[in-house]
Order: structure tokens, then sequence, then C-alpha cells
């Protein structure tokens, strides 16, 4: 697989590209854009061959006889994660941003308070406040630089008023991998406070090589009845313009209100999406995926490497996804001083750490997914914008 080879992405309509001068000021003829979490490469040809034949075909009608779609899911689920989905338990969103608004619709009433462990992805938060309902922010823990769940002290927020918790696993943005002692934690935390759990695995294929995700599903069984998964072949393929994602629900009860949520919505599928996805999940996605692993691999060492030569700059170990997560508090700057040199002096386009909630405040993300000579370069630009501190 070739990961090495530039495409221009410049005018081709791409969030990432061609709205990083107006978000960030940061032109895209000399800039990096290292922001939004969609990739600089292509799909397995597997997805483009599926895309061809549509092309061939001519004729984009509604999507019918989805078997081979939902067992293409469901090999997936079983081969890679040693999850056994049913078909009847797969429902198809227009991604997870939607299949959490839909959750939140399906499982809380206006005013219930939703707990998220921050700082975490920020679409969370914004579709909680859109829907009238209240965020908790339950912060993590650091040890060692290392993201922590601090259960006795979220323990000690929780109201009564919460219903449900959104779990980000593998964390974005803090790149960790949780435990399955730290998911049972997870699953205890939720019955002792009667919450629904959604477990957000959108980033459960991005895992670095020698980590081990767990499924929420298969490491805590015992509360299926109060959990919904969230999975999705965009992130891991880098497909995030087909707008689609799976909510997986198991318990019968949970199922049925979801369903209910779907219908009056009139949610449906778009062809496109179940086309690529279906593709994806196959012997040379997941060739495909393996490849990809071990070259993010490869950058988020040099940027590990060439960030610490930094002085007070340090980026979290990256268990999993492509997001480096890096920390300026060593530095004694304010955010606006690190941000400016990062977006002005070092011309890179990241996001900013506060936008993921509290604990954020000294970070800002990277994103890796790119060719490598791209990593090298904002690396060198890095040193030389904080080479006052060397």
């Amino acid at each position: 697989m070739d990961f090495d080879t530039p495409i221009n992405r410049v005018g081709t309509h791409s969030y990432k590209w061609d709205l990083m001068e107006a978000s960030y000021g940061v032109s895209p003829k000399d800039g990096l854009a290292m922001w939004v979490a969609d990739m600089d490469f292509r799909p397995p040809q597997s997805v483009q061959r599926a895309l061809e034949k549509m092309l061939a075909h001519g004729v984009y009608g509604y999507f019918g006889d989805d078997a081979q779609y939902l067992d293409a899911i469901r090999w997936w689920m079983q081969t890679r994660h040693g999850w056994q989905v049913e078909r009847n338990q797969i429902f198809t969103t227009h991604g997870l941003v939607n299949g959490t608004a839909l959750c939140v619709d399906a499982f809380t009433k206006p005013g219930d308070g939703v707990v998220l462990m921050t700082p975490v992805y920020h679409a969370f938060a914004r579709i909680i406040t859109a829907a009238g309902r209240k965020v908790v922010e339950c912060q993590l823990a650091q040890t060692n630089g290392r993201y922590q769940m601090d259960f006795d002290a979220w323990d000690a927020q929780m109201t009564g008023r919460e219903t449900m918790l959104i779990l980000c696993s593998p964390h974005n943005p803090g790149g960790r991998v949780w435990t399955e002692a730290e998911l049972r934690g997870v699953a205890d935390f939720a019955k002792r406070h009667d919450l629904i759990v959604v477990s957000d695995e959108i980033h459960h294929d991005l895992v670095m090589p020698e980590q081990n995700h767990r499924v929420m599903a298969t490491a805590t069984p015992d509360i299926a009845d109060r959990l919904v998964m969230m999975t999705a072949t965009t992130k891991t393929f880098n497909i995030a313009g087909a707008h689609s994602g799976n909510v997986i629900i198991a318990d019968p009860a949970l199922r049925a209100r979801f369903a209910a949520t779907v219908m009056a919505m009139g949610i449906s599928p778009n062809a496109f999406g179940m086309h690529m996805a279906t593709a994806a999940y196959s012997p040379e996605g997941a060739e495909w995926v393996d490849a990809l692993m071990g070259y993010l691999a490869g950058n988020a060492q040099i940027l590990d490497d060439g960030f610490g030569r930094i002085p007070g700059v340090r980026s979290m170990p990256l268990e999993a996804t492509y997001l480096a997560w890096v920390d300026f508090s060593g530095t004694g700057m304010a955010s606006e001083e690190f941000i400016r040199r990062v977006e002005k002096d070092a011309r890179i386009a990241v996001n900013h750490g506060a936008s993921f909630g509290t604990g954020g405040e000294s970070f800002l993300r990277f994103n890796i997914a790119c060719p490598r000579a791209v990593v090298v370069e904002a690396v060198a630009r890095m040193q030389a914008a904080f080479a006052d501190l060397q």
C-alpha cells in the first residue's frame, strides 16, 4: 500500500484543506492541515472498485436486500474483535454523530444529565447541549502523562439526574486503549448510577501494533441491558464523506426504543455508504488496515521523538487513533501564545484542546494520518517555532 505519495486535496471541497484558512488563518498554499480527523490517504482498492461498479451501472436508486452488507459487518466484528453480532441488532445511521444524537433522543429526556469523560470528542457536548440535555463533565486524571479513570471523584459528582454515559473507546483525543479492568469499572459505575452506556468505538480498528482493544460488548456482557454500541467503517477506511455508521444493540427492549426513534425521524441509509462498507469489511480491507497501522506507528514515533526535543512539550503515548494529543503546559505559555506559534509561525492547523472540554486547555491535537514527509516537516516547523526554548 502506498501511503507516501502526496494527494492534493485543495479545491476538492475538503473540509480539512479548503476551510483551513477560514478556520485558522493557515493558508493551504504553505500550511499543513493536521486538524479534521480524516486521512490524506485513499481507501483500499476494494472500496474504489465498489464505487466504480456503481458508476459503471449508472443508476443510483434505493438500496435493497442488505443481507450482504449486514453479514460483512458481522464477519468483521467476529473476525477482528471476537464479537458476535446478529443482523437484527444492527441499525445504519448517517455517521456516528447522527448515531449519538439518535441515542440521546431515544434514551434521555430534556434536562437529563449525560456524562462525558473529558477531555473528549467535541461533537458529544455539542449534541447534548443542542438537545436540551446537560453535559456532565467527569474529568480524566493524568498519571505519568497518561489518562486514567477516576471513579471515586466521579461518584461524588453524580446527582441522580444523570441517565446516560457516552464512552469514547479507544479514547479521542487521548489515544488510550482502555483496559478490560477499566471497562469493567465503567460498567460498575453505570450500574451504580443507573446509566445507559453508549460506547462510541469508531476508532476500534485504528489500534497500534502490540495494543489490544476490547469492545465493550465482550468486556462487560452483564450490562447488555443498558449497553448501546456504535461502530463505523468511515474512520477506519477514510470514507467519512459517506456519512454511514452502525448502532448495534443486543437488548430487545433498548433496541425497540431506538427503532422507534429511527422510525420517527425517517432515517434510512444511503446506498453509497452501504456499498463502500460492504467492500471495506473484507479480507482486502483487513490487510489494508494492518498496513496502515504499521505506517501510522512510524509517524507517531517521528512526532513523539521530534516534539520531545522541544522543552516543555510532550505528546501522550499513542495507543490508538491517528490523533496525537500534545501537551504544552510544560512551556509555561498561555494557550494564546503556543497556539500563535503553531498556527502563525509553524503554519500548522490543529484542533485547540479547550474544544474537547475540561482538562484540554493546555493541549493541541495533531492529525498524523498523512504522508510521512508531512510529519517530518511538521516536526521541523515546530522545533523552529519554539527554538528559543531549546
